[in-house]
């Protein structure tokens, strides 16, 4: 029973993460992090919340509009710490020109690591463990 009451916290949190990247609003966005977050992108180095939320700023100014959607594909609570993997996939249009844009379409799976920090679930750590971009 509390795994489902974690599940339903967490997804109002996603829900308002997704919005966030639509709008991309970094500071509601960047919210859901704690600030000992750590980040690992595909095939890369992990990194800290500061070098996180520099490439999440180029990230925003180089995108038009974004559109995200994303499902749980499984999820397990060890130690008082929620662990997800889910798949997402976005669509970024970005500025080709002056008046044209281009459509990427980036699909991803991300395993997160959240913890219950003075009553507020935040994410710890998050890995993108695939990537396809077309």
């Amino acid at each position: 029973m509390e795994t489902d009451l974690i599940i339903s916290a967490i997804n109002e949190i996603h829900k308002k993460a997704d919005q966030a990247l639509e709008s991309k609003d970094f500071t509601a966005y960047t919210a859901i992090f704690t600030d000992d977050l750590s980040f690992t992108p595909f095939e890369k180095p992990t990194i800290n919340k500061r070098d996180f939320t520099i490439d999440l700023k180029k990230y925003f100014s180089g995108a038009k509009a974004i559109q995200t959607s994303h499902y749980r594909i499984k999820s397990s609570v060890e130690h008082d710490i929620f662990i997800e993997k889910i798949a997402r996939k976005s669509v970024i249009l970005k500025p080709n020109l002056l008046i044209f844009s281009k459509k990427q379409t980036v699909q991803t799976e991300e395993i997160y690591h959240w913890k219950n920090v003075k009553g507020e679930w935040k994410v710890i750590a998050l890995e993108i463990v695939l990537e396809e971009k077309y």
